[in-house]
């Protein structure tokens, strides 16, 4: 962390004060309905904010569609230049995004730096740089019945309605734009109606950037305003990051267009430890990961299966993580845990640890200290004694709370990996980089790490199978989702 004490005491209660929505590169004055912003931390109101009508995302939409006959036409090295300086004007106010995170969304300024802010300004300069890539793919002559050539290039899709979850506001929008601008494409951007305040900071350093007019649009509003931008006849493709539930609504509010949708969903991720492993060595890291952003991560590793032979072991050596969890201020340095987004939220988590036990299941390692006075809070817990078909084993609780299970053989932890209805990542801890790759290429995830793995690289495919989700973002594969390929055949 590189942010010192002294800014952490001048950003502490900063909140931005762009209220206006962007709609061809102007600050537009939203007329729809209002809703307050809390801060999770402290459950104050921070924010009053206003939605778009369904005549401003219309006029939002067509601005991206006139900036589309500009944007797509554009060389690669203009439209990553414009990119370039988007992320130049992004950097330079990184302190504000910062704090802006912080304060509605409640990660802990410790890990928000970097997961928050940084990494997703690195991933949009790899998009800018990809701008400039030539896809075209040359088939080569085919003599059936007579001699021909082929090219197939791409052409961009459109317009993309791009709709983003709360936990990460700055990120889950650039991995979306950053590849449907490099592709080509406009955007229409649609945050999380509960952290609205970054989305509409990006709008005021949008418009401050080189990108042209109407190549992003920001607009904000519930999920009535989700439904009109997502069935809207002017909208060429949906990517949408959040529950797989309102992500099913989004592919059939596609379909009535028959539009194409990327949507990166949930996850119930397994997190394995191999026979044969010094699980002293990672145990304390395996909780520290699962647990940060409050377990608000559509990836989090928080399905353990451990080795029969090495349980004992493995939770001896996990103990020491739990003192380590320091809960509360998300503004202390010193802070592991921040709060769950809003109340509801921390009931529905708290829910299915109450259910766990009443089932029989047992906490057999948590956080005990008491909680702070205000936010919502939930203290990490790891849950144990539960079958595999229980429903905390199964489905995503989005909270800091992890599930260990126990196998006989490594064919039985594979089967269990896979036995979810989720695919979307998944990590391996193994004695060896042979065997992590042999158990890897059986898992039915999107993403598999080796021991630990790394972050989050721009160029490698993000997303899942099953209930997690259609498409990939990021990479070669999160620009390809945005472009349609063209066959071109001539006689010889």
């Amino acid at each position: 962390m590189s942010i010192s004490s002294e800014r952490i005491a001048a950003l502490r209660d900063y909140v931005p004060e762009v209220r206006e929505l962007t709609i061809d590169g102007k600050p537009v004055k939203p007329a729809g309905e209002t809703w307050d912003v809390y801060n999770p931390a402290t459950e104050e109101v921070i924010a009053t904010v206003s939605g778009a009508t369904k005549e401003q995302v219309d006029e939002a939409i067509r601005a991206a569609r006139t900036a589309f006959d500009t944007w797509s036409k554009m060389s690669g090295e203009e439209r990553s230049a414009a990119m370039h300086s988007l992320a130049d004007r992004l950097e330079a106010r990184w302190e504000e995004l910062l704090a802006s995170i912080v304060n509605e969304v409640g990660t802990p300024v410790s890990t928000a730096e970097f997961l928050q802010v940084k990494m997703g300004l690195g991933h949009l300069r790899w998009f800018a740089d990809a701008a400039k890539k030539d896809r075209t793919v040359h088939l080569g002559p085919y003599d059936v019945p007579v001699p021909t050539m082929s090219d197939v290039d791409h052409y961009p899709v459109g317009v993309v309605a791009a709709i983003t979850g709360y936990n990460y506001p700055l990120n889950l929008a650039g991995f979306k734009y950053g590849a449907a601008l490099a592709a080509g494409c406009t955007v229409v951007l649609l945050p999380s109606p509960r952290t609205p305040l970054t989305t509409l900071l990006l709008g005021e350093i949008i418009r401050e950037s080189d990108l042209p007019d109407g190549v992003i649009n920001v607009v904000l509003g519930g999920a009535d305003i989700g439904q009109y931008l997502s069935s809207h006849p002017g909208v060429d493709k949906v990517s949408f990051t959040g529950s797989d539930a309102v992500g099913a609504k989004i592919m059939e509010q596609a379909a009535a267009n028959l539009n194409d949708v990327v949507l990166e969903l949930g996850g119930k991720s397994a997190n394995i430890v191999l026979p044969g492993c010094d699980v002293e060595s990672f145990a304390v890291d395996m909780h520290m990961r699962w647990s940060r952003n409050s377990g608000q991560g559509c990836a989090a590793l928080a399905r353990l299966l451990v080795h029969e032979d090495l349980f004992d072991r493995f939770m001896k050596a996990g103990a020491e993580a739990f003192p380590k969890m320091k809960v509360g201020d998300p503004w202390d340095p010193e802070t592991h845990i921040g709060p769950l987004i809003r109340p509801d939220h921390r009931d529905r988590v708290n829910g299915f640890i109450t259910e766990a036990l009443e089932q029989g299941g047992k906490a057999l390692l948590q956080v005990e200290t008491p909680l702070p006075e205000k936010g919502w809070y939930v203290n990490p817990i790891l849950l144990g004694n539960l079958p595999h078909s229980a429903r905390a084993v199964q489905q995503e609780i989005f909270g800091p709370v992890a599930v260990v299970l126990t196998y006989k053989d490594v064919d039985e932890a594979i089967r269990l990996a896979n036995d979810t209805a989720y695919g979307l990542a998944a990590n391996v801890w193994a004695p060896t980089l042979e065997e992590g790759r042999r158990v890897a290429e059986q898992l039915r995830a999107g993403t598999v790490w080796i021991n630990g793995g790394g972050a989050m690289r721009p160029d490698a495919p993000f997303g899942g199978s099953g209930r997690s989700g259609i498409g990939r973002e990021l990479g070669e594969w999160g620009i390809q989702e945005f472009l349609e390929p063209r066959h071109i055949q001539w006689a010889l």
